[in-house]
């Protein structure tokens, strides 16, 4: 029996040894314990040192918060589930909680106040039951199914929009090849230069395929490190001067120096091009592109705005979601630009990030994504 009870004046209403022993102590996959009117623990199961790895003597007299994650704590959320325990009689959450190593785990919680005959109350009762396997689950089972609607969607691609341009590569090569000495030189010229155009397409298609699956299936090669951004960006200006000159598109790195993010340099350089390409393609002539970061809290805020054509609701609401048709049919003009939009929303969430666009039609686009500012556990 792992029980024990803080001195209390006589009468106090706590849970008792014999109470632990006989019936809390059965249930170790269940934390029980009760806290005073001061919120401090004075009874402590021996499936709450399972759970939390606290021993008894460690425990009791702590403030009940010693469970809560520091962000928990900063919300008020301790507090809050003991007030809504006194309005409705208990409380109830599921909720991520902290052991005594620092690590967490997912919890279905319960609270109740103790009152005495009188209606006084004594203090509370809190019982947890643990839920990461669980979680674990159900995080899988949503793996899973995002990986299946990966799989359906590259097969698609390559069932469709591949057999499309390797149909185009192959007539095109087929008539020059019955018909080259009766062509003239113009029209020999034109049907080449179509051939090149569209077997590049064909290479930036398969690239881009390559580096999605690559979020999925090989995240051995994921290796973030410091980045300092303005480099960073400056670098990928480099790379897409030449569209963005043919373009007549001027492009402004407004991003303060020494200003760092930890990812991964290669994600990070995709994201980067694939947003900016976007931005340049679908600009007006003479158009400006600005990117530009911001510090909120442990996260950079980076901003790729531009005075283009904008995004309709309907393509907006689309724009991230891996769907076959989405793929196909968003971006007909440039399939390239579906995938990488997709592509680097998996790139972000892989670094811990988050992505959104805000645009109106005719007015331009702010592509905005989140990346940590330090290293995280």
């Amino acid at each position: 029996m792992k029980n024990k009870k803080s001195s209390a004046p006589e009468g106090e209403h706590i849970l008792s040894a014999e109470f632990f022993s006989q019936v809390i102590d059965s249930m170790p996959d269940y934390s029980i314990f009760s806290m005073d009117n001061d919120l401090k623990i004075n009874s402590w199961s021996s499936g709450s040192t399972q759970l939390f790895q606290y021993e008894v003597e460690e425990i009791l007299g702590k403030d009940f918060d010693i469970i809560f994650t520091e962000d928990d704590k900063t919300k008020g959320l301790p507090k809050a589930e003991i007030k809504k325990a006194l309005q409705d009689g208990k409380a109830a959450d599921n909720r991520w909680h902290i052991r005594k190593d620092g690590s967490k785990f997912y919890v279905y919680g319960l609270v109740y106040p103790l009152k005495g005959e009188d209606g006084e109350l004594k203090g509370y009762v809190k019982i947890l039951r643990d839920l990461t396997e669980r979680q674990n689950a159900e995080k899988y089972a949503r793996d899973v199914e995002e990986l299946s609607v990966h799989k359906e969607s590259i097969l698609f691609i390559l069932s469709h929009d591949f057999r499309t341009l390797l149909t185009g590569i192959t007539g095109t090569a087929e008539y020059l090849n019955k018909n080259f000495d009766k062509m003239d030189k113009d029209a020999t010229k034109e049907m080449l230069q179509l051939l090149h155009i569209t077997s590049k397409q064909q290479l930036n298609l398969l690239d881009y395929l390559v580096e999605w699956a690559r979020i999925k299936y090989a995240s051995e090669a994921f290796a973030p490190v410091k980045i300092d951004l303005y480099t960073d960006v400056k670098k990928v200006f480099d790379a897409l001067n030449d569209i963005a000159v043919a373009n007549k598109v001027h492009l402004h790195n407004n991003i303060k120096k020494n200003i760092n993010v930890f990812a991964d340099s290669e994600m990070l350089s995709s994201i980067l091009h694939s947003l900016l390409n976007n931005a340049i393609k679908y600009s007006h002539k003479d158009g400006k592109i600005v990117v530009r970061a911001k510090t909120k809290e442990n996260s950079i805020i980076i901003e790729i705005k531009d005075d283009g054509i904008g995004i309709t609701k309907n393509i907006k609401d689309k724009l991230f979601t891996p769907e076959i048709t989405t793929i196909s049919n968003t971006w007909k003009k440039d399939k390239e630009a579906g995938i990488g939009l997709i592509l680097s929303k998996g790139f972000v969430e892989k670094n811990g990030g988050k992505i959104w666009v805000e645009s109106t039609e005719g007015a331009g686009s702010s592509f905005y994504f989140t990346l940590p500012a330090k290293k995280t556990k």
